[in-house]
This record gives C-alpha cells, structure tokens and sequence, in this order.
C-alpha cells in the first residue's frame, strides 16, 4: 500500500512529460518555420533563375 502512494505522490514523471510536450512544440514550431523559409527560397531562386535566363537574350 505504501508502494501505491509513493507512487501517485511522485511528480518526476509528470515533469518529463511536460518536457517532452514542449520539446515536441518547439520542434512542431521549427519545422513550420523552415518549410516556410524553403518556399520563400525556391520562388527566389526560380526568380533569379528566370532573370538570368532572359537576361543574355
């Protein structure tokens, strides 16, 4: 019985998942931002791309 509420009392598990909770929404927020960042990059380069293309004509 003590076994049992040794084991409800205990935060430490609680605190890992709460770190891994944010771990995972710092990394959630991260892939957001470089999907972001890569299609911004990509229209750039296109554009650059089109520029030189046309401009040796």
């Amino acid at each position: 019985m003590n076994l049992v509420k040794r084991f409800l009392v205990d935060q430490s598990g609680a605190t890992a998942i709460e770190y891994g909770l944010i771990a995972a929404g710092i990394s959630v927020a991260i892939i957001a931002v470089v999907n972001s960042l890569g299609s911004q990059l990509k229209n750039t380069f296109t554009n650059i791309s089109t520029q030189l293309g046309t401009a040796g004509q």
